[in-house]
C-alpha cells in the first residue's frame, strides 16, 4: 500500500512541477532574460500573486508543520503521518487538475522553442528527472517515505529559485555565443559598402513607423526590415547572418533597449547612416532608473550615426524637439500638432495639416517650406497619431531617397494594420472591437483613447496596468484615468497595482467611480461587456487582456 503512495505523490508531484518549470521559464523568456525586468514583475499585482496565494503559502505552512515533526519525532504517530500524505496528494491533485485544464483551454503558459528555450527546458527536465531519481533510489524503504515526500514538497516551493539558477549559470554561455553572433554579423555588415541603413528607435511607434517605412519604400527599393519583436542586438546580427544579401539595397534596423549602451551596441552592429527619433516618454523607467537615462540611450542612435549622417525627430514631442536642437548634423524635424511655439513651428520642416481620423481612415496633408508644396495622404489606419509615423517615413523617401511624394502616396495605399495595433473587427452582437493588445506605452494608449472620440454611442476600455514605469507608474497612471473619465463611459482595469491611481484621475475628471471596475476574471469582464453594450458600441482592447475575453468578444471570420 504504502509503494502505491510512493508512486501516487511522486506523479502527481512531476506534473505538476513540470507546469511550474515551463512557466518560470516562459516568464524568464518573455522578460528577454533581463534579471531587472523579470525582478520588477514581482512588484506588480500579477508577479505577487505568484508568491502570495492560496496554494503556496498553504505549501509554506505545510512546509515548516512537516518541518517541526523532523524535531520532534514522538510527535510523528501514524495519524499525522498519514494527514501529511493525504493533504499532499490532495494539493497536486487540484493542481494537476488545473494544469490539464489550462492544457485543453491552450493557456499553458510555456517558452517559445528558441534554441537558448530549448536547451533551457532540457537541462531544467533533466533536473527533475535526476531529483526524482535520487529519491527513489535513496528513500524507497516505507519509514523513509517521510523524508521522501518532504523533500518533494521542499523542490516544489524552492522551483522559482531553481529555475532561476539555471537560467543564470548558462548566461556566461549565452554571453559567449551572442559575442561570436555579433562578430560574425559584424563582419559581414563591413562587406556590404553601399547599403543603406536607418535606425529607428524612441520609446513609442518603433514598430509602426518600420512597417509604414518598409512599405513605402519596397515599393521602390529592395528592403530588408527586422521582424516583429526582433529588436535586441542579438536578434538584429542573427537577421543579418540569416538574411542580409548583396542585393538588399535598404536595411530598416528597429532598435530597442533597457538601459544605457544597447543602441549603441546595435548601431555597432549595423552602422546607421540615418536614424529616427520617434518619441520618448517614461517607458521601461522601472530598468533605465530615470527619464534622464531613456533619453540619453534614445539619443545614442543619433550620436552613432556618421558625419554625413541623417536625422529626423517628431517634433510633436518635448524630449525629441531638445534633442533636435542638441544634433549638429544634417537633421529634420516633423509636427502633426501645433503643441511648440510659434516660432518653432515657423522654422519646423515639415508638418501635417488638416488631420481627419475616420472610423477606418486617416487623411492629411503634408506641407513644408523646404520643398514648397503640399500633398494630400490617405491611409487605411486608425487614429491620427499615425500621421506623425508616416510623415517621417516620407521624409526619408523623398529627402534622401529621391521619391516623389505622389509615389510615396501611392504606397501608403497599401499600408495595412499591423497586427493588434489599432485593428477594427467586428465583434459579437454588434459591437465593434479595437485590437490594440500588441503592446502599450503611455502616450500609445492617451492615443488610442483620443480615437475613441469619432465613434457614436458608448466606449468601454479594457486594459491592464501598464507595468516597468518605475517611479514615474503613479502619475501616468493618473493621467490615462483623466482621459479615460473624458472618453469613455466605462473603464475595466484587469491587474491591480495601479488601479487606485486610475480611479484617482478619473474621479478628478467627473466620471463616477463605479464606472470603473477591476475585474480579473475574464468570464465575468464578459457579462459586465453584454450588461452594459448595445449595438454598435466600441470596445477598446489595450495592451495584454486575456486572450479568451478577445476570443469571446470577436467574431471569428
Amino acid at each position: 500500500m504504502m509503494a502505491f503512495f510512493f508512486i501516487l505523490i511522486a506523479f502527481l508531484w512531476f506534473i505538476r512541477e513540470t507546469k511550474a518549470i515551463l512557466f518560470w521559464l516562459y516568464l524568464w523568456q518573455l522578460k528577454e532574460y533581463r534579471f531587472g525586468r523579470f525582478f520588477d514583475h514581482f512588484r506588480t499585482y500579477q508577479g505577487k500573486k505568484l508568491f502570495f496565494n492560496f496554494f503556496f503559502i498553504f505549501k509554506i505552512i505545510l512546509f515548516l508543520y512537516v518541518l517541526s515533526l523532523a524535531f520532534y519525532p514522538k510527535l510523528l504517530a501514524w495519524q499525522l503521518y498519514a494527514l501529511w500524505i493525504v493533504i499532499l496528494a490532495v494539493i497536486y491533485f487540484f493542481e494537476d487538475a488545473k494544469t490539464v485544464l489550462d492544457f485543453f483551454q491552450k493557456n499553458l503558459k510555456k517558452p517559445v522553442l528558441t534554441q537558448k528555450g530549448k536547451i533551457l527546458i532540457l537541462v531544467s527536465l533533466i533536473v527533475e528527472f535526476l531529483f526524482l531519481f535520487i529519491l527513489f533510489q535513496k528513500f524507497q524503504k516505507i519509514k523513509l517515505f517521510y523524508w521522501f515526500s518532504f523533500s518533494l514538497l521542499s523542490f516544489d516551493i524552492l522551483t522559482p529559485f531553481l529555475v532561476s539558477g539555471i537560467v543564470l549559470l548558462f548566461q556566461p554561455l549565452t554571453v559567449y555565443w551572442q559575442n561570436k553572433i555579433i562578430k560574425r554579423a559584424k563582419e559581414k555588415r563591413a562587406k556590404i559598402k553601399d547599403l543603406i541603413v536607418i535606425g529607428i528607435t524612441g520609446s513609442y511607434g518603433k514598430t509602426s513607423t518600420k512597417e509604414f517605412l518598409n512599405t513605402i519604400l519596397s515599393s521602390k527599393f529592395k528592403v530588408l526590415s527586422t521582424p516583429a519583436h526582433q529588436n535586441t542586438d542579438i536578434a538584429i546580427a542573427q537577421l543579418i547572418l540569416k538574411k542580409l544579401t548583396q542585393e538588399i539595397e535598404i536595411f530598416i534596423v528597429e532598435m530597442a533597449a533597457y538601459k544605457r549602451g544597447e543602441i549603441t551596441s546595435a548601431c555597432q552592429i549595423v552602422k546607421p547612416k540615418i536614424g529616427i527619433l520617434t518619441g520618448i516618454n517614461e517607458q521601461h523607467m522601472a530598468t533605465f532608473g530615470s527619464l534622464e537615462n531613456i533619453i540619453k540611450t534614445k539619443y545614442e542612435l543619433i550620436e552613432s550615426l556618421p558625419e554625413m549622417g541623417f536625422a529626423i525627430f517628431n517634433g510633436d514631442n518635448q524630449y525629441c524637439r531638445e534633442l533636435y536642437k542638441k544634433a549638429q548634423l544634417s537633421k529634420r524635424i516633423c509636427y502633426t500638432k501645433f503643441l511648440a511655439s510659434v516660432q518653432e513651428v515657423v522654422v519646423g520642416d515639415f508638418w501635417a495639416r488638416e488631420i481627419k481620423a475616420e472610423k477606418e481612415s486617416l487623411s492629411f496633408k503634408i506641407f513644408s517650406r523646404r520643398w514648397g508644396e503640399i500633398f494630400e495622404f490617405k491611409v487605411n489606419l486608425l487614429g491620427e497619431h499615425h500621421a506623425q509615423n508616416i510623415l517621417m517615413a516620407a521624409i526619408i523617401g523623398k529627402e534622401v531617397l529621391g521619391m516623389t511624394l505622389e509615389e510615396i502616396a501611392r504606397a501608403c495605399q497599401k499600408i495595412k494594420p499591423f497586427p493588434h495595433q489599432m485593428e477594427l473587427k467586428k465583434g459579437i452582437a454588434g459591437l465593434n472591437i479595437i485590437d490594440a493588445t500588441y503592446s502599450a506605452n503611455p502616450d500609445g494608449v492617451i492615443s488610442h483613447l483620443e480615437y475613441l472620440k469619432i465613434w457614436p454611442g458608448k466606449k468601454i476600455i479594457v486594459m491592464p496596468c501598464l507595468i516597468e514605469l518605475g517611479k514615474a507608474s503613479r502619475e501616468v497612471h493618473k493621467r490615462i484615468g483623466q482621459k479615460i473619465a473624458e472618453v469613455c463611459h466605462l473603464a475595466i482595469i484587469t491587474t491591480k497595482e495601479r488601479f487606485q491611481d486610475i480611479t484617482e484621475g478619473v474621479i478628478e475628471k467627473g466620471m463616477p467611480s463605479g464606472n470603473i471596475l477591476f475585474i480579473e476574471n475574464p468570464k465575468k469582464i464578459f457579462e459586465k461587456i453584454k450588461s452594459f453594450c448595445e449595438k454598435e458600441d466600441v470596445i477598446l482592447l489595450e495592451s495584454r487582456v486575456p486572450a479568451e475575453l478577445i476570443k469571446q468578444l470577436v467574431m471569428s471570420e
